[in-house]
Formats: structure tokens, sequence, C-alpha cells
């Protein structure tokens, strides 16, 4: 991917059924996708433009999540600091014909008045989707889900305690999930939270967290 196409990428998903990769630009304020050799560059969508837009965290989008046999794209955006201002975003996988990424009429707010929302990952099978959260307790510092077919009136908290949570990732043959925080913790649990133990510490500001068999 040629360099300056992305201002502050930040969590990525691989679809690699269709070939393709998405990822949310931070201040870029984008939700984006290419190819898995880095053509056809796409921007799906669009919350602000310029330096006076960009200084307006909750339009920063931060973590994503897809859902490419419903054609379903989530993304958070974050907020400021602790603001509970995050919202967590869902939208057509492609943009509507005739829209363009910054007038999109498809868009619908899955979760808002969330404190710090930041990383995505969705369980397809069950149909839930789990996030982290930056901010402060005790909604904030945490792992949460909800079902992404029933809403319900609030998320359900699975993991608290972290040190600026940030990223996720799901193992779901073993019902875990992997967490990394700021403090520099990695942490591995089960789904619902539980047999929470610590992998790694102190290894500096952890911050996306991938998880591989190889």
């Amino acid at each position: 991917m040629p360099p300056g196409v992305a201002f502050t990428p930040k969590q990525i998903q691989l679809d690699k059924k269709n070939g393709k990769l998405y990822w949310c630009d931070r201040e870029g304020m984008r939700v984006m996708r290419a190819n898995l050799d880095g053509t056809q560059i796409e921007t799906l969508i669009e919350t602000g433009r310029g330096d006076v837009d960009r200084r307006d965290q909750t339009r920063w989008c931060v973590g994503i999540a897809i859902d490419p046999k419903r054609g379903q794209v989530y993304w958070t955006q974050k907020g400021p600091d602790n603001g509970e201002l995050g919202r967590i975003f869902r939208a057509g996988i492609d943009l509507p014909s005739g829209e363009s990424p910054d007038e999109r009429t498809d868009i619908e707010v899955f979760f808002d008045r969330l404190p710090e929302p930041i990383d995505l990952e969705l369980d397809l099978e069950n149909r839930v989707l789990y996030w982290t959260d930056r901010g402060d307790p005790p909604r904030g510092n945490t792992v949460n889900r909800a079902s992404i077919d029933a809403k319900p009136q609030a998320p359900e908290i699975v993991l608290t305690h972290l040190m600026e949570g940030i990223g996720i990732a799901l193992d779901l043959p073993r019902n875990r999930m992997f967490v990394s925080d700021f403090a520099g913790s990695l942490y591995v649990a089960q789904l619902d939270g539980s047999k929470e133990r610590t992998l790694l510490y102190a290894q500096g500001n952890l911050t996306g967290v991938a998880y591989a068999e190889l």
C-alpha cells in the first residue's frame, strides 16, 4: 500500500475468503478496505475531514469487525478520554449505490454513551460482539459483549480491572479470548470472563493483539 494513504491506521480485520483487508483510520476519521495486495483502496465511511474535525475525538474511528456473510461492518468511535461519548456503529459492508462515504443512509448506532470503546471482535456463530473499553471503572477498563441480533438494554461486562484495555482477539474453538492493555499486560480468559490469568506483564504499551495457530 502506498505511504500516506491512511493517517493513523488502527485495528485491522482480514476477510480471507473475499480477499479484503479492513481497517479503521483513527485521526483520518475513516473506515477503509483494500485488496490483500494493497490495490483497490476504498473509503467506506468518512466521519470528518480536515484539522478542525480531527480535533473532535467523537469522530475518531478505532475498532472494527466485519460480518461478511450478512454484509455488515461494525466500528467504534471512541470519543474523548473517559468522556462517556463513545459509540459503536453498524452499516453495510459495501457503500450503497449512489451514496458517498460521508453521507451514508444505512448507518445505525449500535451502542452509545459508552466510556471509551476501542477494539472489536465478532463471534459470528453465536452472533455476539465483544469489545474493550479503555475508560474509567466501573464500565471502563473492561471487556464487554452483546448480542448483535437482539440488543439488550446494556452490554454485559465479562472482564474487569484492566489497565486501559485495548486489544482483543477470540479463540472460539477453545472458548477463550486474549486481551492486551496499555500497561503492558496480556491476559487470557474464557469468553464469559472466567479463569482469567496473566500471560505477560510489563511489556511496554501494548495495543492490538491477534491470535493465530501456526
